[in-house]
């Protein structure tokens, strides 16, 4: 540098570097840029974890229970018809609606309201059998379809006709305040008993089967799952429970 240089000159020489080339700065946006892409990233990641849940918790709904009770070399499945009945027509039902005074009838049951329309966000359909001293019972057709001002309304839980399945057509995978559509419910919109010496005024012990295992809980609380098979014995003799073939498509 001359020594005639100004002070100034000296000063911007010095930060310039011997090379005289001033450094480049960094770009003050780049920390920005890196969380902005991390965010998105994580954002991916969070939508991926979540499908994956979804369809995990799709798949279990919809799952055919294991083992299947005819795969042990029992007895040959049953096969179900839509639209016919089986069993004697031993509970009695109302010629205007099969729910009883003590049923759903239009309004909410168990948070479950009674709706306009079929859905299919899940649809399943398990079996249900009522024997009474040894003989079959129908399980009644109409079960949760209640007559209203406006034509009538659906239950999310309810049956078509008297072979027993019973048709779970709900907006979401699990009802409000609980994990499984349970057989509790059912009874409720239904306005029915169900006790360990009551099944919609049946009366006597009660023997339970899902699956054609023994069930020793809550009756209340069996799982409306796809394909379940319930049984419920009221007195005696106690028969072996039967297996169904559920139709095509169900």
């Amino acid at each position: 540098m001359p020594p005639d240089s100004s002070r100034s000159q000296r000063r911007q020489a010095q930060r310039s570097g011997p090379g005289g080339s001033t450094p480049q700065r960094r770009d003050p946006m780049r920390t920005i840029y890196i969380a902005l892409a991390a965010i998105v990233v994580i954002f991916v990641a969070g939508l991926g974890l979540l499908r994956w849940q979804q369809n995990n918790e799709v798949q279990a709904a919809y799952a055919t229970p294991s083992p299947i009770p005819s795969a042990s070399g029992g007895p040959t499945p049953i096969p179900l018809v839509d639209g016919t009945a089986i069993g004697k027509a031993l509970i009695k039902v109302d010629k205007k609606s099969t729910d009883t005074s003590k049923g759903g009838l239009g309004q909410p049951v168990d948070g479950i309201p009674c709706a306009g329309q079929e859905y299919v966000t899940l649809h399943v359909h398990p079996h249900l059998s009522i024997f009474y001293k040894g003989q079959q019972v129908q399980v009644p057709h109409f079960i949760g379809a209640a007559p209203t001002a406006n034509g009538g309304c659906l239950y999310w839980i309810h049956t078509h006709d008297a072979t027993g399945i019973i048709h779970v057509e709900a907006p979401q995978l699990a009802p409000p305040g609980g994990p499984d559509y349970t057989l509790g419910m059912l009874f409720d919109i239904w306005g029915q008993p169900l006790k360990r010496d009551d099944v919609a005024g049946l009366k006597g012990p009660v023997t339970a089967f899902v699956n054609g295992q023994k069930y020793d809980g809550e009756l209340a609380a069996i799982p409306l799952k796809a394909h379940n098979l319930i049984t419920l014995e009221v007195g005696t003799p106690v028969v072996t429970p039967p297996i169904y073939a559920f139709p095509p498509n169900e």
